[in-house]
């Protein structure tokens, strides 16, 4: 697991993908320190790793799946047991709040470039 701080290639998160899950990347933004953290079996992993090396709060962070090799408008999946935050508002696996989609797409694409 390693924390993306600075801009990486997407073709970086192809490896990634093909290393572990085959077509996908397991990944947790933080939409505050607009930081992510990918490479873990888990969301769950990803959350304590940028838990414990950074301070995120479970508030600010989101796990997601990104699927390196689709088209950039189709490669988030916004789907994990990490999202369900009732006491914060998000009752299910999906982000519920567009402008924490928004905000997470926007930090990806910063993230991951071409």
């Amino acid at each position: 697991m390693e924390i993306i701080r600075e801009p990486i290639e997407r073709t970086a998160l192809v490896k990634v993908a093909k290393d572990g899950f085959g077509d996908l990347v397991k990944a947790v933004v933080d939409v505050r320190q607009e930081i992510m953290a990918i490479g873990g079996e888990m969301h769950a992993d990803e959350e304590v790793l940028l838990g414990e090396q950074v301070g995120s709060k479970r508030e600010d962070v989101w796990g997601i799946n990104i699927y390196p090799e689709r088209e950039s408008n189709e490669w988030i999946e916004f789907d994990s047991m990490i999202n369900l935050k009732p006491a914060h508002g998000n009752r299910s696996r999906d982000v519920e709040d567009k402008d924490i989609r928004a905000k997470i797409v926007q930090i990806v694409r910063r993230l991951i470039v071409n």
